[in-house]
């Protein structure tokens, strides 16, 4: 059974005593939720004193991004050596980093890479604009970053792949869940072409786009899905734990 995963990406909000707080208000009871892998992805400026809050807890923290070099003239980068020292995951590939930093999925890939030679465990995100969406190109556009993202990459257990519709990002309109569930089944074909059936399966996906406690439930239900990438909600201390608890009690009912 895959272990679900609930992560919260903080994006550019909250300095460093804000983190804090919103992690002093939600500790306690993300602690006592088991069998739910809780990442918390807030920025880089956070990490440190999230790491020495949360080291005899078991939630864990993820970076937003890195470099996919360990070192060098790289004025504003960081590192997948200096995040390997304060969290267990990454997030990779993220559609704002590819819409306002222009990552392509070769660099996508050159981070995906780096983060496995780092023991960092990569969120790799993928998902289709409302164009290509409209214009029913998602199953093309998918491919291409999957498979473009996976170059070279041998089957790997510990790799998440994250599903975010753009168009759902933010906006409140979030995919309904068997458009999430469809599409999430698509990536394990792909998975399963580049890699093999056992490796698709095995490998845990999540949805995120717009997905609030309010939500959830539908789109955790869905046997495709293993988790969410959680935006907006999750910096509400009360909607990501939730968000966290309703994936608890779906995801291991017998």
């Amino acid at each position: 059974m895959r272990t679900p995963v609930s992560a919260g990406n903080w994006k550019m909000n909250l300095n460093v005593s804000q983190s804090i707080s919103l992690v002093d208000e939600m500790i306690d009871q993300l602690d006592e939720i088991n069998n739910v892998e809780k990442v918390l992805c807030p920025p880089f400026t956070s990490l440190y004193a999230l790491k020495e809050l949360t080291k005899h807890t078991s939630i864990k923290l993820g970076a937003q991004n890195m470099y996919y070099e360990d070192k060098g003239a790289y004025t504003g980068e960081i590192s997948p050596t200096m995040i390997a020292d304060l969290c267990e995951y990454v997030i990779v590939g993220h559609s704002e980093r590819r819409q306002y930093f222009h990552e392509s999925d070769a660099s996508v890939n050159q981070k995906i890479i780096k983060a496995f030679e780092s023991d960092l465990i990569p969120i790799f995100c993928v998902g289709e604009s409302y164009e290509e969406n409209n214009s029913g190109k998602t199953e093309d556009v998918i491919s291409r970053q999957v498979t473009g993202g996976l170059m070279d990459i041998k089957p790997h257990p510990k790799l998440i792949i994250a599903y975010e519709p753009v168009w759902a990002i933010g906006t409140g309109k979030a995919a309904t869940s068997q458009q999430a569930n469809n599409t999430i089944h698509l990536i394990r074909n792909i998975l399963s072409s580049i890699w093999n059936e056992e490796s698709s399966t095995a490998i845990r996906i999540l949805y995120g786009g717009s997905v609030t406690s309010a939500n959830i439930a539908e789109f955790i239900s869905q046997s495709e899905i293993d988790g969410t990438l959680i935006g907006g909600a999750s910096l509400s201390a009360s909607d990501f734990i939730g968000i966290v608890s309703q994936t608890a009690h779906i995801k291991n009912q017998p």
